[in-house]
């Protein structure tokens, strides 16, 4: 049985407002988590579980006050621990479909090695890492996503840390499923989202987000309306990578190295240019693309890992499936009065 063959379908179609809770939502006007929120409840109920089988965890950030804001089950965790958690809420009830709600300071600082294993374990759960390359709630250190160099409260002469790239994290730790999205498209990121829900194994969303207090404008360079288009590289298995304004640049895959072309210059024709396949389970070429940024390559959007491999989940059940069969201990009664056993 798939992971998701296990979570009951809602017997009726279920909409935006069964998901909208009664709380006030407390983001900064004009945050980038608002459109994320949009996006959940946009597709939750596409993704078609019983309200009750929906399950959102946090830790501690402006991305985890998320609980709140859905009318699901949740659990708000502490600083960097939600995918321990989510961890023992999936593995305890495997009838639930369990999100993580985190930024980049929660997921890959304090909450590091609980995330780079939750990926390595390939446990089902969602993982969305809301990343606005700053810390906010706590008023604007750096983190570990902020661009070398960045000024911040904590860097008042420029970082010089070398910061982390999330696709090369997650894939890194032999993660399955990495997707990239931007906080103010939703209809892209709901659709990243959805491919999300449907893949067995952890799924790791990042979302580029706009922090307007303390970092804002940090994407400009991929998001400015005058360049997007030839920064922005949007993926679909089985299509060409094909980018620009004019549709007429592409990616190839030359020496070993992903390179940049446009198409009729130098002899590049269309049936050139490399065709995404989300599903190869060689990381080779997944992992380059997430690490492609401007202004060498575009940076490269939507789901661009989903391969296909055993769940922890799973293996877990199959482990336990056998130790009933196989073990002579079938309750307490049998444990105790087994090994060496004598009377007083």
């Amino acid at each position: 049985m798939l992971e998701k063959e296990r979570i009951k379908k809602s017997p009726v179609k279920l909409t935006k407002d069964d998901f909208v809770s009664d709380q006030m939502v407390k983001w900064c006007p004009a945050c980038g988590n608002h459109a994320i929120l949009a996006s959940v409840f946009k597709v939750f109920p596409e993704i078609g579980y019983q309200k009750e089988n929906f399950c959102f965890i946090s830790g501690i950030g402006c991305s985890s006050r998320f609980p709140y804001y859905v009318n699901t089950y949740g659990f708000h965790g502490i600083h960097g621990r939600a995918a321990a958690i989510a961890s023992g809420v999936k593995i305890g009830n495997p009838e639930l479909s369990v999100w993580i709600a985190t930024g980049d300071g929660d997921s890959m600082a304090i909450g590091g090695n609980h995330f780079i294993h939750l990926v390595r374990r390939n446990i089902d759960v969602n993982l969305l890492l809301f990343n606005n390359q700053i810390y906010g709630l706590t008023k604007g250190q750096f983190s570990p996503t902020t661009p070398r160099g960045g000024v911040t409260k904590t860097s008042p002469q420029g970082t010089i840390e070398h910061p982390f790239i999330a696709a090369g994290l997650v894939m890194g730790a032999q993660g399955t499923f990495f997707a990239r999205s931007l906080d103010n498209n939703i209809k892209m990121l709901t659709e990243v989202m959805y491919e999300a829900a449907k893949h067995d194994g952890t799924s790791v969303v990042e979302i580029l987000q706009n922090c307007v207090i303390f970092s804002d404008k940090a994407f400009e360079n991929i998001t400015d309306k005058g360049i997007r288009d030839d920064v922005q590289l949007w993926l679909k298995h089985g299509e060409p990578m094909i980018f620009g304004k004019n549709k007429d640049k592409g990616i190839i895959l030359r020496d070993n190295k992903l390179r940049v072309v446009t198409i009729g210059v130098d002899g590049i024709k269309k049936e050139d240019i490399l065709v995404h396949d989300q599903y190869r389970k060689d990381p080779g070429i997944h992992r380059m693309l997430g690490r492609m940024h401007p202004p060498k390559y575009p940076m490269a959007f939507g789901v661009i890992r989903s391969a296909p491999f055993n769940t922890y989940d799973r293996l877990l059940d199959e482990q336990l499936e056998f130790a009933k069969k196989s073990d002579p201990v079938k309750n307490v009664d049998d444990l105790l009065n087994s090994g060496d056993t004598w009377e007083i």
